[in-house]
């Protein structure tokens, strides 16, 4: 078995963002957030703690480090996860708690190293912005599916058919694990490092990932994108948005709506009627 280093950082929520951006890309894993301090989790082996230094000295953040056996992973994870809700659409909890009432959709993840519990901004944002899409009889691909939350949500709200993948063997099988618990029976698990080469487009497409993934992937998602379909990515800061725009109009992307947490973003996309010709064009 693997250990994990867990790296604890004294840190308000506004830092935070930036922090998980930036650890997520060098290999962190997992995150735990409060007021005052952030967690961290990454594979021993994966540790950098000169990069770790650098990027905290420079930011001027105290923080201290220490190793956890993989086997009290959970435990880690159950002194700290707390059931959540999306407004009344959607409550998130883990099997120890008991059922939240009062919810459209309740959904039961374990809480394991996976990203994706809805404690963290872009998975509330997505969530809160599925409540208003239409998934009845859809396909959907979740690219980057951590835990599986945001597909298991998308067969709850009626999608036909869900592909969900990630190039993580651990989310791969968190993921799987959760769909069961949440007797779920028409998601697919795919572990893939890019976006799979689909010839019949997407309905939706869920990217909850990072930054630099969406704009490398972007071209292929738009690719696998339905000509009426949508693209909701998250993973975003408010910082991205001008640049990410920018890039955007060199896919025929446009942004139907974006929504705010803390200083994360949502972004819901849709492929403009000039893309929508050109895709019409190549496929006749």
């Amino acid at each position: 078995m693997e250990n994990y280093v867990q790296l604890s950082i004294d840190s308000d929520t506004y830092q935070q963002g930036i922090l998980i951006a930036l650890l997520a890309e060098n290999g962190f894993e997992g995150f735990e957030e409060n007021q005052k301090q952030l967690h961290a989790f990454i594979p021993e082996r994966k540790f950098d703690a000169n990069f770790v230094y650098k990027i905290l000295s420079d930011m001027q953040l105290s923080y201290s480090t220490k190793t956890i056996e993989q086997k009290n992973w959970n435990e880690e994870w159950e002194k700290n996860f707390e059931p959540i809700m999306v407004d009344h659409f959607c409550g998130i909890r883990a099997s120890f708690h008991q059922p939240i009432k009062n919810v459209d959709h309740e959904i039961i993840i374990t809480p394991k190293m996976s990203f994706g519990t809805g404690h963290h901004p872009t998975t509330y944002l997505m969530i809160e912005a599925m409540k208003n899409i239409d998934f009845n009889n859809k396909t959907v691909l979740d690219f980057g599916t951590g835990t599986g939350i945001l597909a298991i949500l998308s067969e709850k709200i009626g999608a036909k058919k869900i592909l969900a993948v990630d190039n993580d063997p651990w989310c791969i099988e968190n993921s799987n694990e959760n769909i069961t618990a949440n007797g779920c029976t028409r998601i697919v698990v795919e572990e893939k490092e890019t976006v799979p080469d689909i010839q019949q487009g997407f309905d939706v497409i869920l990217a909850n990932i990072n930054r630099n993934t969406i704009l490398d992937q972007l071209p292929f998602l738009k690719q696998q994108l339905a000509a009426k379909g949508v693209l909701l990515v998250s993973g975003l800061l408010t910082e991205d948005l001008a640049a990410v725009q920018n890039i955007l109009l060199n896919y025929n992307l446009d942004i139907i709506s974006k929504s705010l947490k803390i200083n994360w973003i949502c972004l819901k996309l849709c492929v403009n009627k000039e893309g929508m010709a050109k895709k019409r064009t190549k496929n006749s």
